[in-house]
């Protein structure tokens, strides 16, 4: 016990703020394994830790467990990857390793933390007529724990109206120094957009949320809304928090559960397919800057307006090349689409959304005949299709790579 007692330690030594363990539990018979589920309290998962054979009994016990359970076993400690494995294979949010390595677990404290986070969001939703019965806003937070609430345009537009126009200029001198240049807003545009921002965060701060997504094109339109979002979107996604596009709740979640695990902000993408390079262009209007990880170095912009009507304020941002991402989305709240590809290059073309990218992928045509789940796909810098199928058996959705 002493020598797991220490590598538990060491995991939260290697992992500061994203997993803390509760005291560990020797179990030596099914009565103690029964006591252990039936006093469990408000964890996250459980991590189960095979240290001999015999165990059946215990783990038919243990069984009943309600949240995630990763099974950690080493060589030659015993068989209780029988009955884990049939767990999986049954749906029960579980999985387990077999290994004499301990920096296995390591991925596992990212996924630990991933389920934390989801449960304990709080997403706002904003559009003009809010569901009676939101079926998937209720499916979500029965799954996963989040919390979510439909707020109207007026909120966000007194949140507006309460930012300080003050700070907003300063706010929109420093977002223009940044920038490589300004094509088509004019600087009250820039100032609306960066008041906009300050309003958010302010009305986050007092619903204690840290997800807001807005019908944003139908709102502008109507003049709901004072500014187009995407700049606050860009600031959000960059500080760890969440911003996204069109009242979507599945890019949402995906976000949610990406940027929770990789520490890098998501960017929610309109596909656009060529399949004679076999390739996928991924655009949309709004772009986290840190692409590489949230408090990390800044991608250089531009100051455009929204592409569609040629109104407000975005940001075409020149995205990092040759790296692999992570291309994802929940299908449904149970169903979770992955693929990957390779950055190959920055387009600049006046069809389409201001930030657009090339990727080069294994099967483009695959994808684009089996695509589903509406239209958005959420787009994440690094190869996470491994720690995905972790998380699914886990966290209990299904992962079908799309290409």
């Amino acid at each position: 016990m002493a020598e797991i007692e220490e590598k538990m330690a060491e995991l939260e030594r290697k992992h500061p703020g994203a997993v803390r363990f509760t005291p560990p539990q020797l179990l030596r018979t099914p009565a103690d394994a029964e006591a252990c589920v039936k006093n469990l309290g408000d964890v996250d998962a459980v991590l189960i830790i095979d240290l001999t054979s015999g165990t059946s009994g215990m783990l038919r016990a243990l069984e009943q467990i309600q949240v995630p359970v990763l099974l950690f076993a080493r060589p030659y400690s015993g068989w209780s990857y029988v009955d884990v494995a049939r767990w999986v294979q049954s749906g029960k949010r579980a999985d387990l390793l077999s290994t004499s390595e301990f920096g296995d677990l390591d991925p596992y404290m990212r996924i630990f933390y991933t389920i934390h986070h989801l449960k304990h969001s709080k997403v706002l939703i904003v559009v003009e007529k809010p569901p009676e019965r939101p079926a998937l806003a209720e499916a979500f937070s029965k799954h996963y724990g989040t919390t979510i609430r439909y707020i109207s345009y007026r909120e966000l537009r007194d949140a507006f109206e309460k930012a300080s126009a003050a700070e907003a200029r300063k706010a929109a001198e420093e977002f223009i120094r940044g920038a490589l240049r300004v094509v088509e807003p004019t600087r009250q545009e820039i100032e609306d957009s960066l008041r906009f921002y300050l309003g958010v965060q302010d009305l986050l701060r007092r619903e204690q949320a840290n997800a807001i997504t807005v019908d944003c094109l139908g709102g502008f339109r109507r003049g709901d809304l004072p500014a187009y979002p995407c700049v606050a979107w860009s600031k959000l996604n960059d500080c760890g928090m969440y911003g996204v596009c069109e009242a979507d709740l599945l890019s949402t979640m995906t976000q949610l559960l990406l940027t929770a695990f990789s520490n890098k902000p998501g960017f929610v993408s309109d596909p656009v397919f060529d399949t004679s390079r076999n390739e996928i262009i991924h655009a949309h209007c709004v772009s986290a800057t840190a692409l590489h990880g949230i408090g990390g170095p800044s991608a250089p912009y531009i100051i455009r307006s929204h592409m569609e009507d040629n109104k407000g304020v975005s940001m075409q941002v020149l995205v990092p090349l040759g790296d692999t991402v992570t291309c994802g989305k929940f299908l449904t709240p149970t169903k979770f689409g992955v693929s990957t590809g390779e950055v190959i290059g920055n387009v600049d073309a006046p069809h389409g959304c201001r930030t657009k990218f090339r990727t080069r992928v294994a099967d483009a045509r695959k994808f684009l005949e089996n695509f589903s789940g509406g239209l958005h796909r959420v787009v994440v810098w690094g190869d996470y299709v491994r720690p995905i199928e972790q998380m699914g058996r886990l966290m209990g959705f299904q992962v079908v790579r799309e290409c």
